[in-house]
């Protein structure tokens, strides 16, 4: 498995290694930052097309390190032509899903689609940068956001 070994300077700039050789941000991006984890490890590994073992020298000496798994990836279907458009378009069907147990009967269960993934900063602390386009599209209201290590449920509204 690869390994990444970032080294954060106390200015908040990094160093980025993958199996002992550098990683360069890329052309006219400036140096890589403390805000940009998830853009270092997405591009040493493409996009996240392989696991990776992370490791973090802080500038305080404290070190901590994961393992990240590869991202699924749906199989691309090969481009449809474009159709002539319809007077009327159908309704696709709807999809099904078991939810599980352990909801209280007559809860309110709120029901979200993963649009993108973020990483937590070393302080436990997310933010998550939403495409417009996609809220306007589900006529979203609120976004959840899961900490699929540590279980951590947060539902905020959008603005």
């Amino acid at each position: 498995m690869p390994q990444l070994v970032l080294d954060v300077r106390a200015d908040g700039t990094m160093t980025a290694l993958l199996d002992g050789q550098p990683v360069t941000p890329p052309v006219g991006a400036g140096p890589w930052r403390r805000a940009g984890f998830a853009q270092i490890i997405d591009h040493a590994t493409r996009e996240r097309q392989m696991p990776v073992r992370v490791t973090v020298h802080e500038s305080d000496g404290s070190t901590f390190t994961d393992i990240l798994p590869a991202t699924r990836r749906s199989r691309r279907q090969s481009p449809t032509p474009p159709s002539e458009p319809t007077t009327m378009a159908r309704r696709a069907e709807p999809v099904p899903i078991d939810g599980g147990h352990g909801f209280l009967a007559g809860e309110d269960v709120a029901i979200a689609l993963v649009t993108g993934h973020t990483d937590a900063s070393h302080h436990g602390q997310v933010r998550a940068l939403l495409d417009p386009t996609i809220i306007a599209a589900t006529h979203a209201h609120e976004v959840v956001l899961i900490g699929r290590v540590s279980g951590t449920i947060t539902i905020r509204d959008l603005p």
